[in-house]
């Protein structure tokens, strides 16, 4: 049984959501929080799986929350403690198209996925299901938008990225790049004669170098550290 957390500002949209939810077999609402704050005691109360998050949240406040909720205090997110304990729940983010372009900030902060408002019933519970597993989750538009906002900082990266990269094996940096290009496992594993399970315990390899918790923020890295350049 999946738990989910419903973060948004409207009562009614809070109650539409649990309803919608409440009649999917396998999901599990376990609370509503109004605001950033009330986000981040109820995920540390009751430990929900996902946390579905209205973007409407103020901007600082909303990756501010995003940040403590995926980065509990009490488990700091290393690449060490990735290996032997759990983590803080994953967060979905719903957004109108206008909002695409805060997306950096807020993977940078751990979300792990980004779903429009106009997304059907089904498109929410299969995406809810997909970050709870850990994967991603990232429409074309934000996809766009991302490597957009990567060319632009590009000069400015950290130097600090390159150590991340240093630590990657070369079939690492392949996977990545795979990864960071779209391809499922599967793909990846046909591209590169292996198994399917192959490519996961490399994926999670990389995961723990990088310090990340999904798929979608290595997709970030590869773009800032260089190891995929957006096309111009």
């Amino acid at each position: 049984m999946t738990s989910v957390l419903i973060v948004n500002e409207q009562s009614l949209q809070r109650r539409g959501l649990r309803m919608l939810l409440a009649e999917e077999p396998g999901l599990t609402v376990v609370g509503e929080a109004s605001s950033g704050a009330e986000a981040v005691r109820m995920s540390a109360a009751l430990c929900p799986d996902v946390v579905v998050m209205d973007s409407h949240i103020p901007q600082s406040d909303g990756t501010e929350t995003i940040r403590r909720i995926t980065r509990p205090p009490t488990l700091p997110w290393t690449p060490e403690l990735s290996r032997t304990q759990g983590n803080g729940p994953r967060v979905l983010i719903l957004t109108p198209a206008s909002h695409e372009q805060r997306a950096y900030a807020a993977l940078r902060a751990g979300a792990g996925g980004f779903l429009l408002h106009d997304a059907t019933p089904g498109e929410l519970t299969a995406a809810i299901r997909v970050v709870a597993a850990g994967g991603a989750v990232i429409t074309p538009g934000l996809t766009r938008a991302l490597i957009d906002t990567v060319r632009q900082l590009q000069p400015a990266l950290p130097a600090e990225r390159e150590v991340g990269i240093g630590t990657l094996t070369e079939r690492e940096r392949v996977v990545l790049t795979a990864v960071a290009s779209g391809w499922s496992n599967a793909e990846i594993a046909a591209w590169l004669s292996i198994a399917t399970t192959t490519v996961k315990a490399h994926v999670s390899s990389i995961l723990a170098k990088i310090g990340a918790r999904a798929r979608v923020q290595a997709v970030v890295f590869a773009y800032e550290s260089g190891l995929v350049r957006p096309a111009a």
